[in-house]
């Protein structure tokens, strides 16, 4: 009997280890998938969205360099198409609901602007954006945010004018600067915002007599970017050029010596600061109305917008930084601090059309 019931009690024990291990691989034969598919739903939802398609007119590597950062610290791919202004505005309107763009970067608030007006935009709600971006540098309906800032400027030869000489952008369409003055072409969109600032805060009046004016006193007919007109400065063809600030600080620092020694040879001259202030205008971006990636877009927006990026935009592109909680870069500072136009650059798209026209009223070619 005793060995009876030892050969039970063991066939007991022997079950019963069975099943517990049967137990224990079942339950870890059910874990293990649910784990994997768990990973592998995380993984699509990556891969779907960790992605940010943008359309940009900037060429310069210090935009390649935040983008990479931003990926580096947020895991957002940042999809890049390049190509010219009016070309990418086109783009869009062409593209309507189909575009894969989720942001436009572009030059000039008057194309910023006429991206809006096509219906291309849409507005963001955004504390950060509107902390980082003055009013004065972001449309009204908050559209567009202006990411750096650039002043349009007297360039004068040092060796033949002084800087005493020099007042307000209207002086120079007085009679003592005849056949002293080198420009760019009326078709270029700085020069269109720049007498659009004029009509804003003149009229359109006072702004068609200074463009007359300034006609009146071209060294040559315009011709060539606003690099060209600092060389043609030096070259002996005029006394003054109207650029671009961005562009001296780029050939300061050019790999081209002949652009160096042209940098060198002129200096800044911030005009009217003693009245209206000196025009300025923005690179800037905007969400696409038909963003499929409107959040990871926005977290761009809000990154580039930051203090980090907007000093790297200052410090290696020689642009001034839109947030102004961010200095200018040491060759900014250099030329000293100035009064800008106090109008907010919507205005610079609203009077472009009448702009236009008034160039070619008083034969600015």
């Amino acid at each position: 009997m005793k060995g009876r019931f030892m050969k039970i009690a063991l066939g007991l024990v022997l079950v019963a280890s069975l099943l517990a291990f049967a137990g224990c691989q079942s339950k870890e034969e059910l874990q293990a998938p649910q784990e994997k598919v768990e990973n592998s739903s995380d993984n699509q939802v990556e891969n779907k969205a960790q992605v940010v398609n943008l359309y940009t007119d900037r060429h310069y590597d210090t935009d390649e360099e935040l983008y990479k950062m931003f990926t580096e610290e947020t895991g957002i791919k940042v999809n890049v198409v390049k190509g010219k202004s009016d070309e990418l505005i086109e783009r869009l309107l062409r593209e309507g609901e189909d575009t894969e763009a989720d942001l436009l970067i572009t030059a000039d608030a008057g194309r910023l602007f006429r991206a809006k007006e096509k219906e291309l935009l849409k507005s963001i709600e955004n504390d950060t954006l509107v902390k980082n971006i003055p009013e004065n540098l972001r449309d009204k309906d908050n559209q567009w945010f202006g990411l750096t800032v650039r002043g349009r400027v007297v360039v004068y030869l040092k060796d033949r004018v002084n800087p005493s000489e020099l007042s307000t952008y209207e002086d120079l369409a007085s009679d003592k600067w005849k056949g002293k003055i080198l420009v760019r072409a009326s078709s270029n969109i700085y020069n269109q915002s720049l007498l659009a600032s004029m009509i804003a805060i003149d009229g359109e009046d006072k702004a068609k007599q200074w463009a007359k004016g300034i006609v009146k006193n071209m060294a040559r007919d315009p011709e060539g970017n606003d690099r060209a007109q600092a060389k043609a400065v030096v070259a002996g063809e005029g006394d003054l050029a109207i650029m671009n600030t961005y562009y001296i600080g780029k050939m300061l620092n050019s790999s081209d010596l002949e652009e160096v020694k042209v940098a060198k040879s002129v200096g800044v001259f911030f005009p009217n600061q003693e009245t209206t202030g000196t025009h300025i205008n923005v690179s800037g971006i905007g969400l696409t109305r038909y963003s499929k990636n409107s959040e990871n877009a926005v977290e761009l927006m809000e990154f580039l917008s930051s203090e980090k990026a907007q000093r790297q935009f200052a410090e290696a592109n020689y642009e001034y930084p839109a947030n102004p909680n961010v200095e200018p870069s040491k060759l900014l500072k250099s030329w000293g601090e100035f009064k800008t136009q106090e109008i907010n650059l919507s205005k610079l798209g609203e009077f472009n059309k009448r702009a236009v026209e008034i160039f070619n009223e008083v034969g600015w070619k």
